[in-house]
């Protein structure tokens, strides 16, 4: 097997923009759609990359653009055999003819955002779909042969009760998906979120729903490997296991990110500049850092913490950590606990 190598494709479009969102997308832009596909399968075939071993794109909303248009970038870009390629999508853009597109430009995975089942949370969040469209697309994806998929999750929202969140569980489980992420909601600075603290997610509330989903989708056999990753064995995402191990990637589009031994950087922020620079032979790079060999150490460390492996266990400072990490075989590992305690506990590594 080839040493995992990824890339990024960034598509910066949305229809509306979510309450809690602060990626780089754009809601007025569209006039920009088939240009900027051109500019990143361009981009890409300049690149002269190696055969990659994921692919994943995300957005923004990747369903928006043109299914054929985003089928060319994806056969610009070499891949290994049996390469994962993950397009994220919105479920009410989702059907049969999409994913067969899809399908024929080598997706091997689809990540479905639906963080919630429950109508009165996915309007709390401003998600504008509704839950019907999930099981609509989870159809498709099935019927277009599509080899795994992801349902994105997300509790938290104003208003959320525990039992709505159960409610999303069950009815996300019963969809029978390989792969579930469940994200406790952020608040971003410059989102409308930001602005409204009564709306801002209460601590206590996170942690019980966090439980919740750990314990319901365990006994649906979803192992936890990332603390907010669950799935069944052999469906872990590749592509974000390459970010937690620190390992390689090219990003391509607007305020894409790369990095490669040490060295990460990240393109223009806008869609304009980005497709002027590709069109007039330019760089797209903003700007880029390289990393010290203590700081990617430690790094390095941070990000394993989260993952089901573990740190070497001499590399974190145990007094204290009783039933928030657990030592087998020389790694310590976070428990259920540990894993709410994630930030606090990587201060303690060494």
């Amino acid at each position: 097997m080839s040493r995992p190598f990824g890339v990024y494709i960034h598509i910066p479009f949305c229809s509306s923009r979510c309450d809690y969102c602060a990626f780089a997308t754009w809601t007025d832009r569209h006039h920009l759609q088939e240009q900027y596909l051109r500019a990143l399968q361009a981009d890409i075939e300049r690149a002269q990359l190696p055969p990659v071993t994921s692919v994943f794109v995300g957005g923004g909303t990747p369903t928006l653009v043109d299914p054929h248009g985003l089928a060319a970038v994806l056969t610009a870009v070499p891949t290994v055999d049996g390469a994962e390629v993950t397009v994220e999508c919105n479920p009410d853009d989702v059907d049969a003819d999409l994913m067969r597109v899809y399908r024929g430009a080598g997706v091997s995975r689809v990540s479905i955002g639906v963080q919630s089942m429950v109508p009165k949370v996915l309007g709390s969040l401003g998600r504008r779909h509704v839950p019907d469209n999930v099981v609509r697309a989870v159809d498709a994806v099935r019927m277009a042969g599509i080899p795994t998929f992801n349902l994105d999750l997300i509790y938290g929202a104003a208003g959320e009760t525990l039992d709505d969140w159960r409610t999303t569980l069950q009815q996300a489980i019963a969809l029978d998906p390989p792969h579930i992420s469940a994200y406790a909601l952020t608040v971003e600075a410059g989102t409308p979120l930001f602005d409204e603290p009564a709306r801002h997610p209460d601590d206590d509330d996170l942690a019980d729903k966090y439980e919740l989903a750990d314990e319901l989708l365990g006994a649906a056999g979803r192992e936890n490997y990332e603390v907010s990753n669950w799935a069944l064995p052999g469906h872990e995402c590749r592509h974000n296991v390459l970010y937690w191990r620190q390992g390689d990637y090219r990003g391509f589009g607007s305020a894409a990110h790369s990095h490669e031994a040490g060295r990460r950087w990240w393109n223009v922020r806008t869609p304009e500049r980005y497709i002027a620079a590709v069109e007039s032979g330019a760089s797209t790079e903003a700007a880029g850092e390289t990393l010290d060999d203590e700081t990617r150490r430690v790094e390095g460390l941070q990000l394993a913490l989260r993952m089901r492996e573990g740190v070497p266990a001499d590399s974190l400072d145990l007094d204290g950590l009783e039933g928030v990490v657990e030592v087998r075989d020389g790694q310590a590992t976070l428990t259920r606990t540990g894993r709410l305690l994630a930030n606090e506990v990587s201060l303690r590594l060494r």
